[in-house]
């Protein structure tokens, strides 16, 4: 199997000068500092920070976030993830919900991204706060979509049944990598669990679209972006994205290799050729980046 092998500067460490795709010039800071404000104001955490998203500051700038909830310790400690681990993170602020549908309010957001740790360590998953959220999120904001990111509640169906009937309009669960590099990649996530966790979303009917994502740069080969994009097309996704795996910290996995923007569209013409709505591939993609423009584009 031919894996991709467009390596950093420096291979023997792993590191070096990263190329010109993967450079970003900074946004305008004043909407920045009102978005941080708000989010500072009704004490919330966003995946952009915790994960260390790139796209943060282009998304602070124009007024959005990827709301974070249940806390930013997750019971799982997957290789690529730079959220904090623990076995026994804190419990749900039962205000959370409120606030995070309040926030949204005062940004005047058209389209909100509503993304979890893994909360193993609850009955439920967490799926009951999701759905809190979802439903205050819906009475403070009628006209705004709605996306949750969740985890796969072990593969609790109940759970993920109390998240679909709280009708959130995406339903977004990430597969993040191919199905050979899952063990190394993620955490207790199981790569057929996800295959038919989605398969059941899509079969419920009970989200207007059904959205996973992967990484590339962990060392996979094209054949198997493929075949994952493959996968996901047979269990009913509307949307795939695919990003660029970067190295959060010196303990997460080292990129393996530096994709190209070339090999994204050729992973995104494969997707469209074989019937996916919306592919949605580059260096810098990610889950809930330009989440609201991907709704628009299936409608």
């Amino acid at each position: 199997m031919t894996r991709l092998n467009i390596l950093p500067d420096n291979p023997e460490e792993g590191t070096g000068r990263f190329p010109s795709w993967l450079h970003r010039k900074l946004p305008p800071g004043g909407q920045l500092f009102k978005t941080e404000g708000i989010l500072t104001k009704y004490r919330l955490n966003t995946v952009c920070e915790e994960a260390k998203c790139p796209n943060r500051l282009e998304c602070y700038s124009q007024k959005t976030a990827t709301f974070l909830a249940l806390g930013k310790e997750c019971t799982r400690n997957c290789g690529f993830c730079a959220i904090d681990f623990s076995k026994t993170p804190k419990p749900p602020e039962t205000d959370e919900p409120l606030r995070i549908a309040l926030s949204v309010k005062e940004l005047g957001l058209k389209h909100v991204v509503i993304t979890m740790v893994a909360r193993d360590d609850l009955p439920d998953g967490g799926a009951g706060h999701i759905a809190a959220i979802i439903q205050a999120t819906q009475k403070e904001n009628p006209e705004t979509t709605i996306e949750v990111l969740t985890s796969d509640f072990s593969g609790n169906f109940e759970a993920l049944d109390t998240v679909l009937n709280a009708s959130p309009t995406i339903f977004n669960h990430n597969i993040e990598t191919v199905r050979s590099l899952t063990p190394r990649v993620r955490h207790k996530a199981l790569y057929d669990r996800t295959v038919a966790l989605l398969k059941y979303v899509a079969s419920s009917k009970k989200s207007l679209s059904v959205k996973s994502g992967l990484m590339v740069g962990l060392g996979e080969s094209e054949q198997e972006v493929f075949e994952t994009i493959t996968d996901l097309h047979q269990t009913g996704c509307d949307i795939i994205t695919i990003g660029h795996y970067l190295q959060a910290d010196i303990r997460k996995l080292r990129v393996k290799a530096f994709v190209t923007p070339e090999q994204f569209k050729k992973y995104e013409e494969f997707g469209l050729s074989i019937g996916v709505k919306q592919m949605f591939c580059g260096p810098f993609v990610r889950s809930s980046y330009h989440a609201g423009e991907l709704l628009g584009a299936i409608r």
